[in-house]
C-alpha cells in the first residue's frame, strides 16, 4: 500500500453539490466555473485543517449530524456537499470556556478536558460508522477516501499538557491523536526550551504534526527549524492583508516553506474579512509566499450558530464557491488540487517517512 495515498479513488467519489442548509449563501459564481470545481472535489476533496465541532458536541450532545441540521454550521450532508473528504477535528477547549483558573492549569485538569475531547470525537466515529471514518496514516487517508468516507484525524490537543514528562504524548498517540499543538505551553512561549526540543523530537519520532496556530513568530520559526517533519499552521490568514494576532506572517510563511510545511486559510471573518473575495485573497498571498506546495485549507467550522463567516462561505458546502472562484483567477488545476487534498496529505506522509528514518537510526 505505499503508493495508495498518490493514486485517485475509481470507488463513487463524496458527493458534491449545493446543501439544502447553505442554499440562501448565494455568491455569483459563473455556472460552469461550479461545475469544473465539483469535477475537481469530486477527485481532490478538501482535506479541511480545522473543525471544532467535537467541542460542540461535548455541550450540546444532542445535534444529529448525520441529517441537516440548523443548529450547527457542520453537519455530514454538508461536508459531503462541500466536497470535504478528510477532516482534522480539534481537540483543544477554546480560551475563556471555563473558569479562569480552570483555563489556566492545573496541567492535571488540562490533561482531563483533553481525555474527555478525546472520548468525544472516538465516540462521534463509533456514530456515524459510514460517513466518517478514524485515520492514523496517509493510508488510511486515501483508503477513506477511495471508500467514500471522510477521513478523521484527531487534533491538535494543546502542548500545556505536557510539562516535564512526554508520556502524555505518548498516551495521546496511542488513543489515536496524531497533531500537538505548542501555542501556550512553556516550553514553546519564548522559543523551544530544552524540554521543548525533546517535545519536538518525540513528536518527529511518533509521526505526530507540530500546529503552530497561535503561536508567537519567533517560536513559530524556530519549531519549523527545528522539527525534521514539516509542521502546520491549521487554521489562519495572512497578516500582510489584516494584522490580525491569529494571522501568520510573511516570516512565518517563509519558514513553513523552507520547512515543506503547510499554512491552512481560515473561514473566520475576524481574520480574512466578510467575503469569499478576501478569502480567496488570503489564499492567494499564503500561494504567492509560501508556495502552492505549502497552502491548504482550514475552515474552523464545528460551531453553533453566532460565529460570523464571511459571505458565501458559512458552512462546508461553499467550498465549490471558493475553488470556482480560484478557478477565475486562473488557479491551475494542479495547484488547486495541491490546496485541496495534496499539500495535506503529503505532511501527513512526510511526517510518517520522518519517524520511519528515525526509528532506522535508532536500531541501526
Amino acid at each position: 500500500m505505499a503508493d495508495l495515498q498518490d493514486e485517485p479513488h475509481t470507488s463513487p467519489p463524496i458527493p458534491v453539490g449545493p446543501s439544502p442548509l447553505g442554499a440562501e449563501d448565494t455568491h455569483a459564481v459563473p455556472a460552469g466555473a461550479l461545475d469544473r470545481a465539483a469535477a475537481l472535489l469530486s477527485v481532490h476533496p478538501v482535506a479541511d485543517g480545522c473543525n471544532t465541532l467535537v467541542w460542540t458536541l461535548r455541550h450540546s450532545p444532542y445535534h444529529d449530524i448525520d441529517t441537516p441540521d440548523t443548529g450547527v454550521d457542520t453537519d455530514i450532508p454538508r461536508l459531503r456537499a462541500g466536497g470535504v473528504g478528510a477532516q482534522f477535528w480539534s481537540l483543544m477547549t477554546p480560551a475563556g470556556s471555563g473558569p479562569p483558573d480552570r483555563e489556566a492549569g492545573p496541567a492535571d485538569q488540562v490533561v482531563s478536558d483533553t481525555l474527555e475531547q478525546i472520548d468525544v470525537a472516538l465516540a462521534l466515529m463509533r456514530r456515524y460508522p459510514d460517513s466518517l471514518c478514524l485515520a492514523l496514516s496517509a493510508d488510511d487517508l486515501a483508503d477513506a477516501r477511495n471508500r467514500g468516507r471522510i477521513a478523521s484525524f484527531l487534533g491538535p490537543v494543546p502542548g500545556r499538557t505536557l510539562t516535564d514528562s512526554l508520556g502524555a504524548l505518548r498516551a495521546f498517540h496511542a488513543l489515536g491523536v496524531r497533531l500537538l499543538a505548542p501555542a501556550g505551553a512553556p516550553w514553546a512561549t519564548d522559543g523551544l526550551t530544552a524540554f521543548g526540543h525533546e517535545v519536538v523530537r518525540e513528536t518527529n519520532r511518533l509521526a505526530m504534526l507540530l500546529d503552530l496556530t497561535g503561536c508567537p513568530p519567533v517560536a513559530a520559526c524556530q519549531i519549523a527549524a527545528a522539527s525534521k517533519a514539516p509542521v502546520i499552521i491549521s487554521h489562519t490568514a495572512a497578516a500582510a492583508l489584516n494584522p490580525h494576532p491569529g494571522n501568520v506572517t510573511d516570516e512565518v510563511l517563509l519558514a513553513l516553506r523552507a520547512a515543506n510545511g503547510l499554512a491552512m486559510v481560515t473561514f473566520d471573518t475576524a481574520l480574512t474579512g466578510d467575503s469569499l473575495h478576501a478569502v480567496a485573497d488570503h489564499v492567494e498571498h499564503v500561494r504567492a509566499v509560501a508556495g502552492p506546495h505549502c497552502v491548504g485549507l482550514g475552515a474552523g467550522f464545528g460551531a453553533e450558530p453566532g460565529v460570523l463567516r464571511p459571505t458565501g462561505l458559512t458552512d462546508p458546502s461553499g467550498y465549490p464557491r471558493l475553488i470556482a472562484e480560484l478557478l477565475e483567477r486562473g488557479w491551475p488545476e494542479t495547484d488547486l488540487s495541491l490546496l485541496t487534498w495534496g499539500n495535506a496529505q503529503r505532511v501527513v506522509r512526510d511526517a510518517e517517512f520522518t519517524a520511519r528514518a528515525a526509528q532506522h537510526r535508532r536500531t541501526a
